[in-house]
């Protein structure tokens, strides 16, 4: 077990002593202040690295993250990483990504037993229930799990959209535009789903 954290440890070494070589001077500017144009909210999953499915580097991404990437409007984490973006960052974009193939989403379609997880996921049901023909009517599994990923991520960006949060920010005409993407495991490849909401 200690091995395979020491591996970490040194991992973190090896990255900082090359960021350091190839950019001098790197940590010292990033430890100085942290002005990201973008806030993430996006799936747990350890297959959806935010910064790098993007290409962004530290200091350039507030990233939230958690199981199906969820947006609830009494989850205390989640308003306070966003209130911290738009009020204090001034992020200009904040990005809901699902993901194809999402275990929590598929949990939900199956109706899975998943202890704690069960609670969290019961919007995803809410949704398989509300979409139950359009889901019944795709010929595989892989796309029905698939088509609900999508239909998650557009639910969860309409909930960020009627966020005091995010309503506030627009009426006092602050530059916010709030995106809807999925991301293919299977290519790397990310999707825009509708275009941009940046206000009424």
């Amino acid at each position: 077990m200690n091995q395979e954290i020491d591996r970490l440890i040194e991992n973190n070494r090896t990255w900082a002593a090359e960021m350091e070589r190839a950019r001098p001077g790197f940590f010292a500017h990033l430890a100085q202040q942290q002005s990201p144009a973008y806030l993430w909210i996006g799936c747990a999953d350890s297959r959806v690295p935010a910064n790098e499915i993007v290409g962004l580097e530290p200091g350039e991404l507030f990233v939230h993250r958690n199981i199906a990437n969820l947006v609830y409007h009494a989850d205390i984490n989640l308003l306070s990483v966003l209130q911290f973006a738009v009020d204090v960052l001034k992020v200009r974009h904040v990005i809901v990504c699902g993901h194809y193939g999402c275990s929590g989403v598929r949990a939900a379609l199956h109706d899975e037993r998943l202890g704690v997880a069960e609670h969290w996921i019961r919007p995803v049901r809410d949704l398989c229930e509300c979409h139950h023909e359009e889901l019944a009517a795709l010929p595989t599994e892989t796309e029905r799990v698939d088509r609900l990923c999508e239909i998650n991520a557009i639910r969860q960006a309409d909930n960020l959209c009627c966020s005091p949060i995010i309503r506030d920010a627009w009426n006092r005409g602050q530059p916010l535009a709030v995106h809807t993407w999925v991301y293919g495991l299977k290519d790397g490849l990310v999707r825009t789903l509708r275009p941009p909401r940046r206000g009424a």
